[in-house]
């Protein structure tokens, strides 16, 4: 079996080379870049199934490279881990807004960034209770087998955070979703996030839904819901 490869971004080559090398006792096959650059290439021409991200970079930022990443159509199901000294609220939640799937603050436990690399990977694989892979309601589509989603026909760039998103709401038309549900659904239960991240994956993904926007309905004070086609429900 092919070992799960992971790319390191970082200027600090020696917390570079300490994840490498415990990364690589794991069992992941690891590679590393020391500036957004060479990051972005490596990532191009290696197509890692994950890149642990610094955002203060020289030559490209941080947040730049993972807004490229994710505009890259052959990247679309790379994992991207943001491991940063800025641990301020506001750039996490910009961190989550630009596609990141998790977000770890300098300093580390290099174990604990080990199992939640883990988590990542297992919330890639593990399936949700609903076992049809394809549903559609009110012109939008998602098929879970080619991980692909449409509105009006039209195919959606989605990070993998937004397709689990419209995922688990589309499937259950009308139920009122907590924030942290959501959190545990879409993005895992081993995810520690901020409550407010959801807001704004939610408002990425309303965004990206164009007309169909109206769909994904805020229940204010409570959390979020796709329309029930047969209530005619509306946004509070």
């Amino acid at each position: 079996m092919a070992r799960t490869s992971v790319l390191i971004v970082d200027d600090d080559r020696s917390l570079a080379d300490v994840v490498s090398y415990n990364l690589g006792q794991a069992g992941y096959d690891v590679r590393m870049a020391h500036d957004g650059r060479d990051g972005l290439e490596q990532a191009r021409r290696w197509k890692p199934d994950l890149v642990i991200l610094d955002l203060m970079l020289p030559e490209i930022d941080g947040q730049e490279v993972c807004r490229r990443l994710r505009a890259d159509s052959a990247l679309g199901d790379v994992l991207i881990l943001m491991l940063t000294a800025k641990a301020e609220e506001t750039d996490q939640v910009v961190g989550f807004s630009l596609g990141a799937d998790d977000y770890v603050t300098k300093p580390f436990s290099v174990k604990v960034l080990v199992e939640r690399i883990k988590a990542l990977q297992r919330r890639g694989r593990e399936p949700t209770a609903e076992t049809r892979d394809e549903v559609a309601s009110q012109e939008i589509t998602v098929d879970r087998r080619s991980h692909t989603a449409t509105a009006g026909g039209e195919p959606l760039t989605l990070t993998r955070t937004e397709f689990r998103l419209l995922d688990t709401l589309i499937r259950q038309p009308g139920r009122v979703f907590r924030r942290g549900e959501l959190i545990d659904f879409a993005l895992g239960e081993d995810t520690v996030v901020l409550e407010r991240t959801i807001d704004v994956h939610i408002r990425a993904l309303r965004k990206k839904l164009g007309e169909h926007a109206a769909l994904v309905e805020t229940v204010r004070g409570v959390g979020y819901r796709f329309r029930d086609p047969s209530s005619g429900s509306r946004q509070e």
